[in-house]
């Protein structure tokens, strides 16, 4: 039944039983290798499958049926959500966001008896509940959105999907029907925050509800596919407490920063990507009082301050015609006309680092941003380009000198070897001798090694080095034990 007979074979005459018409011709095959001729009357052994030609056929691990079922499932699911959109009367739905979605499902499940298809009990809760997710939520990715674990989500075209669980990433099974079906899921997210993708805009940040930032490339710029990269916050963000008990920060350090915040010291954070740089401003900007106003600046909005005044403000891309762009460096600027206590800059990247440190220097003091840097010192060196990139033909030295007085403490967070995250130096600006800016470390983590887990591990320290702004913590208020800075070790990591 699944093979054949090969064209070289002997002939061997049919059983007497069998008729000469139920006989089928045999497919033309290429000859066959040489070999013993079967006996008289025995019926020849098929020839072995022939293996598909490299990049043809399904490939390892999923057979033609399983790709010809999963093709069967999304047109009966295309089908489905095709039936809903058309019988579904908006104006008979009523309540909550909850409600709604039962009141879908009560229509989507009876579409689905209508169907003349055979499915088993958890295929057809499978389907109604993507086609849920199609009609609600972003399609395939909802089923990773719901997964807390999951810190970042990674498309590389319609078939390939990537999260990142605990630091480590892996391949998911979740996939797109088509490039076509991922394009609308963009234009579902991009959409919703007033913004565009397409030819003549195919780069995109935007955000999603839970406050997940959404970086976006589609063809032409992307080759494979429409690609998408989601960095997740979660429901329920990090909080200090959450920061020690992963042993990312030591309470002693904690307390010092606390009190840097407090105090109005400016801090901007450090840190290469994924490294938590906006969870780390997000958590220092905890430590402003509430009766402050505060203006925060991003291109897609994701901190989450806590405080009761706030204004957010989040800079627009061109539109179509390419006008009505406002830049982070407008909004900087206007924000200094609206009576701010501080100033929180989501990232520093270009020219207006000059305002940033201008307004730091003018009265804003207390202001937070991140930039993205390796070390403390790659950090000035960043900034000294940044404000060059402002178009000002400013002496090296008047550049370095700004960044002396505006900077105070740079805390530098990094995405360590097997996925942890840690705060790995908090650093302060002592001033210049010459040419030269000037800093000591105050606390650092010293690795040690690698465990038998693949995690890095280590050890926090206090350098022993007294910060000079000890004095300026005592008269606001935020007095610290100077034995907190003597020389000694704050926490073992040991990794595990």
């Amino acid at each position: 039944m699944f093979g054949r007979r090969s064209s070289t074979a002997p002939p061997t005459p049919p059983p007497a039983a069998a008729p000469a018409a139920a006989v089928k011709p045999a497919a033309v095959r290429p000859p066959a290798a040489a070999g013993p001729a079967p006996a008289a009357g025995a019926v020849p052994k098929p020839p072995p499958a022939a293996k598909p030609a490299a990049g043809h056929g399904p490939a390892p691990g999923k057979p033609r049926v399983t790709e010809e079922k999963t093709e069967q499932f999304n047109l009966l699911k295309v089908r489905l959500h095709r039936n809903l959109i058309n019988q579904l009367d908006l104006t008979r739905l009523v309540g909550d966001d909850e409600s709604l979605r039962e009141q879908v499902r009560e229509l989507v499940s009876q579409l689905a008896d209508r169907e003349n298809t055979l499915l088993s009990f958890n295929e057809r809760q499978r389907l109604i509940d993507e086609v849920l997710n199609e009609t609600f939520g972003l399609g395939p990715l909802e089923v990773l959105l719901s997964d807390q674990s999951i810190s970042d989500i990674l498309v590389n075209g319609p078939k390939h999907i990537y999260v990142e669980r605990k630091g480590r990433l892996e391949l998911t099974e979740i996939a797109f029907r088509d490039n076509a079906h991922l394009m609308h899921v963009i234009d579902k997210i991009v959409s919703a925050v007033g913004r565009r993708c397409d030819e003549n805009q195919p780069l995109v940040d935007a955000r999603l509800a839970d406050g997940s930032r959404v970086n976006a490339v589609i063809p032409p710029l992307a080759l494979d596919g429409a690609s998408v990269s989601i960095r997740r916050f979660g429901a329920d963000p990090l909080t200090w407490d959450d920061y020690v008990r992963f042993k990312s920060v030591t309470p002693e350090m904690r307390d010092f920063l606390e009190a840097c915040v407090k105090s109005r010291l400016n801090c901007v954070v450090v840190g290469g990507t994924g490294s938590g740089k906006t969870t780390l401003l997000n958590n220092l900007s905890s430590f402003i009082p509430s009766d402050e106003r505060i203006v925060t600046i991003e291109d897609a909005a994701e901190l989450r301050l806590r405080q009761p005044h706030i204004v957010r403000l989040e800079s627009r891309p061109a539109n179509i015609e390419g006008k009505g762009r406002i830049t982070i460096r407008e909004l900087l600027i206007n924000s200094l006309r609206m009576r701010p206590d501080r100033i929180v800059v989501g990232e520093c990247r270009g020219a207006e680092t000059l305002d940033m440190l201008q307004a730091m220097n003018t009265g804003h003091d207390g202001s937070l941003t991140t930039i993205h840097a390796n070390s403390a010192r790659d950090a000035v060196a960043r900034l000294e380009t940044m404000v060059m990139m402002a178009g000002f033909d400013l002496p090296v030295k008047a550049i370095r000198q700004q960044i002396a007085s505006a900077v105070n403490v740079l805390v530098q967070a990094s995405r360590l070897t097997g996925g942890p995250r840690k705060i790995i130096s908090v650093t302060e600006i002592t001033g210049m001798e010459g040419d030269i800016i000037t800093m000591q470390d105050i606390f650092q983590f010293e690795q040690v090694g690698i465990s038998s887990a693949g995690k890095a591990y280590g050890r926090f320290v206090a350098t022993g080095l007294r910060p000079q702004c000890l004095d300026r913590l005592e008269s606001c208020g935020c007095a610290l034990d100077p034995g907190l800075f003597q020389r000694q070790v704050l926490l073992e990591d040991e990794g595990a």
